[in-house]
């Protein structure tokens, strides 16, 4: 499944009722997911790291 993102200003209304008409369709669906539910995916990925102290920090930084 393929997914697209759309920015726009949540303040225009033509740009509000054109995402309505086109979910209305039945064709696509909203997915949303949490800060919580996105940080959970980065540490199953591997994307975080984790340090002891901001010394050893540094210390990964220059090498």
């Amino acid at each position: 499944m393929a997914t697209i993102t759309l920015s726009y200003n949540a303040r225009n209304i033509i740009a509000k009722k054109t995402i309505a008409f086109i979910l209305s369709l039945g064709v696509f669906k909203t997915i949303t997911k949490t800060a919580i539910d996105l940080s959970l995916e980065e540490v199953e990925k591997g994307y975080v790291t984790t340090h002891v102290s901001a010394a050893q920090y540094f210390q990964n930084l220059k090498d």
